[in-house]
């Protein structure tokens, strides 16, 4: 109940860049794009580990669990860190980043983000994480990118079930980035169960630290999606044009996987 409220009060409270992911939440889905990028497009590019670059129509880019590589192209006017492991922070990123956004919290209040970059808004949704034989609260941030309708959710490091409160904040997911290591974050099982009660239009895995552990997600998930596995390390995606089914989009990793 707390983090409904939450999430109704950022929504209430929020500038004029109020999200839409959270307003349309429950709302049908919007639809894989083909063409080269144009505005109201994004293109997804897998750079490796849980790291990708998220590129919009209008020229603005983000990376997630930056490490300090930021891809080809520009500097990114945005980069979303957590904590876990050093594969997914810097602790000092290029002070020519404009927005280096940390995803955990180093006070008594969970971190939060609003950030508005021209039609691209980034904000965030904590989570907890393990910490040696307990947790540490709001450890990890899930990451929403919104632009032109498409919401896009990055899920970080995230250890555990979210809450009914923590789909509340979250809003409605198009796509989802989806740590699929079977271990590491969460089980194979618990993630399958995360990403069917969001009921995204496209699932991209990451954090994949086998074949093993990928060829069981696939599995897991085959009843209710369809997977594309071909080669390539960046889809193109539109909120006015998604696929009609649900779809996992296996990307290929730019640089060598890292070690956790």
């Amino acid at each position: 109940m707390m983090r409904f409220l939450v999430a109704l009060a950022l929504l209430i409270a929020a500038p004029a860049s109020a999200s839409q992911c959270i307003q349309l939440a429950g709302a049908p889905a919007p639809k894989l794009w083909r063409a080269a990028l144009a505005p109201g497009e994004v293109r997804i590019r897998y750079i490796g580990h849980a790291a990708l670059r998220i590129e919009t129509g209008q020229g603005r880019a983000a990376v997630t669990d930056f490490y300090g590589d930021a891809g080809t192209g520009p500097t990114p006017d945005a980069v979303t860190m957590n904590h876990a492991h050093a594969t997914h922070w810097m602790r000092n990123p290029p002070a020519e980043i404009p927005y280096r956004l940390k995803g955990w919290s180093e006070g008594a209040e969970p971190v939060r983000h609003w950030v508005q970059i021209d039609d691209l808004l980034i904000r965030n949704v904590t989570t907890d994480i393990r910490a040696g034989a307990g947790w540490e609260r709001d450890g990890n941030s899930i990451f929403i990118f919104e632009y032109e309708g498409l919401c896009i959710g990055h899920l970080g490091h995230l250890h555990h079930l979210p809450t009914d409160g923590h789909y509340a904040e979250i809003g409605r997911l198009d796509v989802v980035l989806a740590p699929v290591d079977g271990g590491y974050t969460m089980s194979v099982p618990d993630m399958i169960t995360v990403l069917k009660r969001v009921r995204a239009r496209v699932v991209i895995p990451m954090h994949i630290f086998s074949g093993y552990a990928l060829e069981r997600f696939l599995a897991g998930m085959a009843d209710t999606f369809e997977i594309d596995a071909r080669p390539g390390s960046e889809i193109t995606l539109s909120a006015t044009s998604m696929p009609d089914y649900p779809v996992i989009r296996v990307l290929t990793p730019e640089r060598a996987p890292w070690a956790e």
